[in-house]
């Protein structure tokens, strides 16, 4: 019945190849894309065993049978999502408890008290659960997953997982997703897996042209960039609601601020910022209150490299420090953004795999999608690469030229230039800060040692008043003979 509210007619080829093999209690390493249904290809089984267990033994005591482990707190919340939604109509028997780093750890123990059938968590704060002593694993444990596989490694959670390996029980059932299956995953699948099969399903790494249109445009400068991304959406001459993916946070604040200056609504994922923060943007964008998120794909840990050359030291002239991000962040992959009609590629990704996952998020399912991607002619060799990794059978390149005449544009620029002027380095700066700021105000954590701590309080309100930059009504209007 679930499946069917869901609307999920046809299974995807991951799911026809991996239910089967699941359900006979196999041990799986499969690799599925982004989009591809891989949450339904694991969480049909699991709870179809869950079920099984409880129907075949009603008097079976109550503990925690499946274990799905994921890299990023927002996955956690998507994964545990879907997971609710497949137990729609059987949610009395089987319970979905989240575990990530949103919440306390106190906030989360009389959640496990009443030894929910799933969790879902990063392995760290699996760890921190079961290392004080409110999540057991070793009594029940029968299924345990590993969605993607690849990111928990990159993330720097290969030592966690080591670590939760030894609160499990000798014999369970285990299930490894990955988008990409490369040899640092081979110890892992050591490790993890016995006697695995591969599900490998011949799926192409992007949807096809007919589903997915991708498109590139060459940009003489940088302004020619921000110029034709104000026409693209001012001009309503991309519909829907889009992803624009930019390569720093500090570019995506003067992203955002630049929009605002035409009036066009946006807003900036940022990666410094707790997950519940982040999980409120993007439920306010599937909700609509925005059409456009300004992110970045910065999917790395928070925490510099543990033999960082200049470690302690100041950063060079010229760089700006780097400041810490939430580790189980990522934004490129996984969290599920709803109705994406195009991805915006305004600075081009770093990588293939970068290029595939920021794609991904468009197009998913049955639906369409467009991704466009701007370059600058020191951006091209980076593109070239993507353009050869993703060629056809034929040769024949995946990213077409956008016919755009930008001398029909060429009224705008000026207000392009205004706009530009108005967002200077203090005003993104400003921005940031005021964000920081109202986080600092309604923060949970701090509300006792607000309480304690009055004046700090006050003077935070009471800071002199930000003005990230000062918008310019005019620009906002498009008159009839632009």
């Amino acid at each position: 019945q679930a499946v069917a509210e869901l609307g999920w007619a046809v299974p995807t080829a991951i799911q026809a190849q991996a239910i089967p093999l699941a359900l006979e209690g196999r041990d799986l390493l499969a690799r599925a894309r982004t989009g591809s249904g891989k949450t339904g290809a694991y969480g049909l089984p699991v709870l179809h065993k869950l079920l099984a267990i409880k129907e075949a033994s009603p008097a079976v005591p109550q503990a925690v049978r499946a274990l799905v482990l994921v890299p990023s707190a927002e996955l956690a919340r998507q994964v545990g999502h879907t997971l609710r939604r497949l137990t729609a109509f059987c949610g009395r028997q089987l319970r979905v408890a989240e575990l990530c780093g949103h919440s306390d750890l106190t906030e989360q123990r009389p959640v496990l008290m009443e030894q929910p059938d799933i969790v879902v968590g990063t392995p760290g704060r699996v760890l921190a659960h079961v290392a004080g002593h409110s999540l057991s694993l070793r009594p029940g444990l029968e299924l345990l997953v590993l969605d993607e596989a690849d990111l928990l490694l990159s993330f720097g959670f290969g030592d966690d997982i080591r670590a939760l390996l030894c609160h499990l029980p000798k014999i369970y059932q285990a299930l490894l997703v990955s988008a990409t299956l490369n040899p640092e995953l081979e110890a892992l699948q050591e490790l993890v897996l016995h006697n695995p099969v591969q599900v490998l399903p011949p799926e192409p790494r992007l949807p096809g042209p007919w589903q997915l249109q991708q498109f590139q445009v060459q940009c003489g400068t940088e302004e020619d960039k921000f110029l034709l991304l104000a026409a693209l959406l001012k001009l309503r001459l991309l519909r829907g609601r889009a992803l624009l993916f930019v390569g720093s946070l500090g570019r995506a604040f003067r992203l955002k601020l630049f929009l605002e200056q035409f009036g066009i609504a946006a807003c900036a994922l940022n990666p410094q910022l707790p997950a519940r923060s982040r999980c409120h943007v993007i439920a306010q964008f599937n909700r609509g209150l925005y059409d456009f998120i300004v992110a970045t794909d910065e999917d790395g840990p928070a925490e510099p490299p543990r033999q960082h050359p200049r470690l302690g030291g100041t950063a060079r002239k010229g760089q700006s420090p780097q400041c810490p991000q939430d580790p189980e962040f990522g934004v490129s992959r996984g969290i599920d953004f709803q109705n994406v009609a195009a991805v915006i590629n305004f600075d081009v990704p770093g990588s293939v795999e970068s290029y595939i996952h920021r794609v991904g998020r468009t197009a998913r399912g049955d639906s369409p999608g467009t991704a466009l991607t701007l370059a600058l002619p020191g951006e091209l060799q980076g593109l070239r690469r993507i353009e050869d990794a993703l060629a056809g059978e034929n040769g024949q390149s995946m990213l077409q030229p956008y016919k755009f005449r930008m001398e029909e544009i060429e009224t705008l620029r000026y207000r392009c230039r205004d706009a530009m002027r108005a967002v200077t380095k203090q005003a993104v700066r400003e921005a940031r800060l005021r964000e920081l700021r109202q986080e600092l105000l309604n923060s949970e954590k701090l509300k006792v040692y607000f309480e304690d701590n009055p004046r700090d309080l006050q003077a935070l309100r009471h800071d002199r008043p930000l003005h990230p930059a000062r918008v310019q009504p005019h620009l906002g209007h498009v008159p009839d003979y632009l």
